[in-house]
């Protein structure tokens, strides 16, 4: 019974070969009529054959010309390098005596003016040193003063010495002709003049004449004396020459323990403190000077038309929004390799051509308000090569 009630398993029919329809399907090709196949969608047609797409894309393409090329007309104008920084010459100060700050009269990055007291230096040893010098000076003045002196007097010496010579020496000469005349009348005239009259005619010629000599001598002797006295004036002269200079020395390393500031400028790198011992040449401080420009290294193929006096506009790394206007001061003659510490020898070796750098000098018009410029911050300038 059971056997009987099982149906019979009817077989599943191979699906037909590849590419024959299945039995019950129409065969491509034979769709009815006015009936599209599933699998085929209708072309868009192109959009570079739509009229409106060309005449814009026309359009587009003229006016990213017409920028080019005022963008090209316009860039040529100028010439621009970022290898550019602000410069100046900074003032370093150092002291020239040594000796302990007693006194800081400036803080740090603060405006200064010509002559401002910047710090103190102990002035005790300076004043001593002044005081000791003008004291040698006085003893050598008190020197001078007495050769001076001695000079005088010996020149008074000398002086009546010569006008007692003189007078002997007239007194001589009556004596020598009355003594000729004398023994003349007795030879012409015996007992004329008696033998007694003509030793004394003698004996006074004599006298007078060894007057004469002795006055010569004490006039030789006063000169001598007139020409040490001169040579010690001459040396004390000298002496006080090199003491007063070493007084006018002392009053200026008095002078020097006070440090001024010689610009208007800000005080920058200040390292020196309350009761520090500072020594001569030790900088303690630098001024950067209110007076500053642009150091722009230009490469050699830039400078064809630049010329001293163009305009130039600067931007600055530190005030993006502020425009500077410059002009042209100078350009250096020779790159900034051939002034290194080892200058390139292209003599020697292989060359390779490197397109140097040369430094311009850019002067700034007028400084922009409310911006710290200083030496080494980074610019931009751009200089007008054609008006």
């Amino acid at each position: 019974m059971a056997a009987d009630d099982q149906k019979p398993v009817q077989p599943k029919p191979a699906p037909p070969p590849e590419g024959q329809p299945q039995q019950g399907q129409p065969q491509q090709g034979q769709a009815q009529q006015g009936q599209k196949p599933p699998d085929q969608k209708p072309k868009k047609p192109s959009p570079f054959k739509n009229p409106l797409v060309l005449l814009i894309g026309a359009a587009v393409l003229v006016v990213v010309i017409i920028a080019a090329l005022l963008w090209w007309l316009q860039a040529r104008r100028w010439v621009n390098t970022d290898d550019a920084y602000i410069d100046t010459k900074i003032v370093h100060l150092a002291p020239q005596v040594a000796g302990s700050v007693n006194h800081i009269y400036v803080g740090d990055n603060v405006l200064v003016q010509p002559g401002q007291v910047l710090l103190d230096i102990e002035p005790s040893s300076a004043r001593a040193s002044l005081q000791q010098a003008q004291g040698q000076v006085g003893q050598a003045g008190a020197s001078v003063e007495q050769a001076q002196t001695q000079i005088a007097a010996n020149t008074a010496t000398w002086r009546q010495s010569r006008a007692d010579a003189d007078a002997a020496a007239a007194q001589a000469v009556q004596a020598e002709d009355d003594l000729r005349r004398y023994l003349t009348a007795q030879r012409i005239a015996a007992g004329s003049v008696s033998q007694q009259q003509v030793d004394q005619a003698r004996a006074t010629a004599r006298n007078l004449e060894a007057q004469r000599r002795s006055a010569l001598e004490k006039a030789q002797n006063a000169a001598d004396q007139i020409a040490t006295a001169q040579a010690q004036l001459k040396a004390a002269q000298q002496q006080q020459r090199a003491l007063q200079g070493q007084a006018q020395q002392a009053q200026i390393n008095l002078g020097n323990t006070r440090l001024f500031s010689p610009v208007a400028g800000h005080v920058a790198n200040r390292t020196v403190a309350l009761g520090d011992y500072v020594q001569p040449g030790q900088e303690v401080m630098a001024i950067v000077p209110l007076n500053v420009w642009i150091t722009a290294n230009y490469k050699e193929t830039q400078l064809a038309n630049m010329r001293v006096g163009q305009k130039v506009e600067v931007k600055i790394d530190a005030c993006p929004h502020t425009k500077v206007r410059a002009h042209v001061d100078s350009i250096q003659r020779g790159a900034g390799q051939a002034f290194g510490i080892l200058p390139a020898q292209n003599a020697t070796g292989n060359f390779v051509k490197v397109v140097q750098r040369v430094p311009v000098k850019i002067v700034f018009d007028t400084l922009p308000r409310d911006c710290p410029l200083g030496p080494g911050m980074s610019v931009r300038p751009k200089v007008l090569v054609r008006p």
